[in-house]
């Protein structure tokens, strides 16, 4: 009875036989209702063999129980769909701890750890809301509060801050997180002056030189010299990483990339990882870190690659692992349009007028990352605008010459022209997309690109079509870490207005999958440890109630999650 029932799992019920064990076993047999591998050479096995925190085997169950005789056999997951586990490549572990401890004024509705907070979806929405935080508002140090912006809530300005209250420091953070939006109070608070715009171009000033409370990018260090320890205090890091630490798990994520390691300081990022994450076990997922070069140029200089290397080795103590990648930035936000963009420029918005900024200059792009090449570090570039991408890729050209094997991969990859997939393809390169472009700013960003650039957002579809890999991140806190929702959104093509934004960029079921499981691991240089169910590889997994190949398109970020398997330890959601 129990050979038939290990033969036959549909005559059996997980009740019925729910864990075999013979004496000296050391490997467990997990039959599934499906397992989806990620693997061409078989797509979809019945069973999966684990030992010693590896995948031991996959195949058919009774191929398998023929193969390991002594193997414990384990149904808990025979009415369960078993996928490598869910992958985010790119997020931000001390922005994250930051923004979902801050009080939150969203512009669509958000996912948060608390649950879902309801937008604010107009400007009288959004201003009230700020009226009731600074109501609320201790007076004892300034109120920050995160999720304006301005396609939704319209322009802000000091005046209009001011208006809401002229004691209190107020501090509005744009949803991009790139940019803040200061009262005069605040600026008096934290010492900001309209001269400093001759050092940073972030300092903005409007027509009669004076300050429109408006600080980004480049001038953001300035601000957080004063903000930085409000924000940064060891309690709000530890709720807000819990908080997010939650949010993983409920969204079937295995394992995450830190992208931009040692921006907001190394020892403070390296303190909240230890007090928060801590390891895998206890975390519920892993963590992987890629160093931002500025940061890293600034602790070490001309000895970066060097100091890199020494983490990766284990010679210099890091929290968690680092892998053989570097983090670069060609231009601004796509949030906060200040993306380069190539002419006329941005046609309406905050940045009417403008073609958005450079973060480097595009005759310093190759230049700076040739040390990191050189050394033998993959590279991960935040390229956003159609005129960064042009940049990036005449920098990869150069780059090329000298390594045709090192791994360039596209972060966000905003706005991507017919002529940018062609040469990316070329080149080699490979897309990490922002997974939530499109369904947030989709429509609302017609306006400030004109048709045909507005048609170049995401293009997921033209890109995997020319053999480009393509994965996708949360950026989170940007987004909530929630793949199967994300892999559903780049099927349909949803935007939050209803209507489909270039409905012919669609990716199917098989690449959307591929997207948040294989070749998220590739944008890591980590398929040989994850992505896939193949044998040798990390026994990771995420359990689902159903089939997402056999689920609609629109209906994937409603698929039940069991939890995960993580290094062959169950992780139920239950518990």
């Amino acid at each position: 009875m129990i050979w038939l029932c290990a033969l036959w799992l549909g005559a059996c019920s997980p009740d019925q036989a729910a864990v075999q064990s013979t004496a000296g076993a050391d490997i467990t047999i997990y039959p599934a209702q499906t397992i989806l591998t990620m693997d061409e050479s078989a797509p979809i096995v019945g069973a999966v063999a684990v030992a010693d925190g590896q995948i031991a085997d996959r195949g058919a169950l009774d191929t398998l129980t023929a193969r390991y005789r002594t193997a414990q056999i384990d149904y808990i997951f025979a009415d369960k769909t078993l996928i490598p586990g869910l992958i985010d490549p790119h997020i931000h572990m001390s922005l994250s701890s930051l923004q979902y401890a801050t009080k939150l004024s969203p512009p669509w509705q958000m996912a948060t750890p608390d649950g879902v907070v309801e937008g604010l979806t107009t400007r009288d929405a959004f201003l009230s809301r700020l009226s009731v935080y600074i109501a609320e508002a201790p007076q004892s140090e300034p109120l920050v509060i995160y999720g304006y912006h301005n396609l939704v809530h319209g322009d802000l300005d000091r005046a209009d801050l001011d208006a809401l209250t002229s004691d209190l420091p107020l501090i509005i953070w744009h949803y991009s997180s790139h940019d803040f939006y200061l009262n005069s109070a605040a600026l008096d608070w934290a010492g900001i002056t309209s001269d400093l715009h001759t050092e940073y171009e972030g300092i903005a000033l409007d027509e009669a030189g004076q300050l429109t409370g408006r600080i980004f990018e480049d001038a953001i260090p300035v601000l957080l010299t004063k903000l930085g320890p409000i924000l940064f205090t060891p309690d709000r890091l530890a709720q807000g990483l819990d908080g997010f630490s939650s949010m993983l798990r409920r969204g079937g994520v295995t394992s995450v990339a830190d992208l931009g390691y040692g921006v907001t300081g190394r020892a403070l990022e390296d303190a909240n990882i230890t007090a928060n994450w801590r390891a895998p076990g206890h975390a519920g997922y892993r963590l992987f870190l890629v160093p931002e070069h500025r940061a890293f140029n600034a602790e070490f200089g001309d000895t970066a690659p060097a100091a890199i290397k020494q983490m990766i080795a284990g010679d210099i103590a890091v929290p968690a692992p680092v892998l053989p990648q570097v983090k670069f930035f060609a231009d601004g936000a796509f949030y906060s349009q200040t993306m380069r963009v190539s002419e006329p420029g941005y046609l309406a918005g905050q940045s009417q007028g403008s073609e958005g900024l450079w973060v480097l200059e595009p005759d310093k792009i190759a230049s700076t990352i040739a040390p990191y090449w050189r050394a033998g570090f993959d590279v991960r570039i935040h390229s956003n605008g159609d005129a960064a991408q042009t940049a990036s890729l005449a920098a990869l050209d150069i780059l090329r010459v000298e390594d045709d094997e090192r791994r360039f991969v596209f972060e966000h990859a905003g706005l991507f022209s017919p002529d940018h997939i062609r040469r990316a393809a070329a080149l080699g390169a490979s897309v990490s997309a922002a997974s939530h472009y499109v369904y947030f700013l989709g429509q609302a960003y017609q306006a400030p690109l004109g048709p045909e650039r507005g048609a170049w957002i995401s293009p997921l579809g033209s890109l995997t079509e020319a053999g480009i890999s393509v994965t996708l991140h949360s950026d989170a806190p940007l987004a909530p870490p929630l793949p199967l929702r994300a892999a559903s959104v780049h099927m349909t093509r949803a935007t939050r207005e209803g209507d489909p934004l270039t409905p012919s960029e669609a990716l199917t079921p098989q690449q959307a999958l591929e997207a948040i499981t294989i070749d998220a691991a590739r944008s890591m240089r980590m398929e040989d440890q994850l992505g896939s169910i193949r044998t040798g590889l990390l026994a990771d997994f995420t359990v689902l109630d159903a089939n997402p190949l056999e689920t609609p398109a629109e209906d994937w970020g409603g698929i039940g999650i069991w939890g995960t398997v993580l290094g062959g330890k169950l992780q139920p959601l239950s518990q």
